[in-house]
């Protein structure tokens, strides 16, 4: 007879999150049966299907990932750095640490584009961030989308007081300054439109 446990007993067995959880979930990893009343019940398959997961994963890279934006902020990345890796090293992670000075906004930035391409080629396998805008200011859902597609896992060790407020400012700034930009040149284009159109050029 098979026996079924809900999703507190699953997380024990298993040692992930919650979110990692509904994210095999969403993926067909594992498949949970549901009570009249909507809850999910696990099964040792399940368990087994998870664990697997976590070993493949665990064969690959793991990197951890600190970033800040500017070359002022230095001490603030040995703080991060520092944080990180003991928070890595205390949940047993062989790592790389992987720094980066860069906006937020910036989603090309040559550490984190070389992260991605290596969860694409299945070069990496789990990535630890501070925050989850050490990754991307706006675009952290499309990363861990992609994580998920490419069977990767993004840890956030939800450090706020990493997440400068500083830094937030300044991408707002950047926002401002690159759209004022654009309604500049738009301006431009239409004045020469208009000249040209009054010369019948």
């Amino acid at each position: 007879m098979m026996t079924y446990f809900g999703m507190s007993e699953f997380l024990r067995r298993t040692g992930v999150s919650k979110s990692t959880a509904y994210r095999a979930e969403a993926k067909g990893v594992i498949t949970p049966t549901r009570t009249t009343g909507g809850h999910r019940r696990y099964t040792e398959e399940d368990v087994a299907k998870l664990l697997g997961l976590q070993k493949q994963n665990a064969e690959k890279k793991c990197v951890v990932y600190c970033r800040v934006s500017s070359n002022g902020q230095k001490a603030d990345l040995e703080s991060q750095k520092q944080a990180m890796m003991d928070f890595a090293t205390a949940r047993g992670y062989t790592y790389d640490v992987v720094e980066e000075i860069g906006g937020g906004m910036n989603m090309n930035r040559p550490k984190f584009m070389r992260i991605v391409n290596g969860i694409i080629s299945g070069e990496i396998g789990t990535v630890i961030v501070a925050h989850k805008d050490r990754l991307a200011r706006f675009g952290y859902d499309l990363v861990q989308n992609l994580a998920d597609e490419y069977g990767a896992e993004i840890i956030v060790a939800n450090r706020e007081d990493m997440s400068p407020q500083q830094e937030m400012v300044e991408d707002l700034m950047a926002i401002v300054h690159t759209y004022s930009c654009r309604l500049y040149g738009l301006r431009r284009y239409r004045k020469a439109s208009d000249l040209i159109g009054k010369d019948g050029i």
